[in-house]
């Protein structure tokens, strides 16, 4: 649900914006869908999780799960949605945020072909072109992963 009325956001935000405000692209880009949004606060964001992911064939053959630092990369990303989304990131062209930390980091149910990761985040708070959010990957109701984030703007 997209809690600001006076939003210029509509949601669902699909693959052509999310693309628009990320750097990322194929097969790196790992969020497919924002569904809910509270400007300045929180992002709820889609990944679906395919068996023809890059990442499967060698994680592992066999037996695929989805490798823990993508799922963090996946909030990561999610964050930065968050901030571009609530425009409170810089207008300069050449600024992008890049995830400097990750604290508490915690994998508590493996990730696998066929799962829907919801990206769950809050932004803690931004200062001095640095956001701190706090991060949790739920499939089925039931935390994935969860941690701390940092993400910082620097020039590209």
């Amino acid at each position: 649900m997209n809690d600001n009325a006076n939003s210029p956001v509509t949601l669902p935000v699909e693959a052509e914006q999310i693309a628009a405000i990320l750097p990322h692209r194929f097969p790196f880009l790992l969020v497919d869908r924002v569904v809910e949004l509270t400007l300045g606060q929180s992002i709820v964001a889609i990944k679906n999780v395919t068996v023809n992911e890059p990442f499967f064939q060698g994680h592992f053959p066999g037996h695929p799960v989805m490798p823990g630092v993508l799922i963090v990369e996946a909030l990561a990303q999610a964050s930065g949605l968050l901030i571009g989304l609530s425009g409170t990131a810089t207008d300069k062209d050449d600024r992008i945020f890049y995830l400097a930390k990750v604290d508490n980091a915690r994998f508590l149910k493996p990730v696998v072909p066929g799962d829907q990761l919801r990206l769950e985040v809050q932004l803690k708070r931004l200062i001095r072109g640095m956001g701190i959010f706090t991060a949790c990957a739920v499939v089925d109701g039931k935390d994935a992963a969860t941690c701390e984030l940092m993400c910082a703007e620097s020039s590209r």
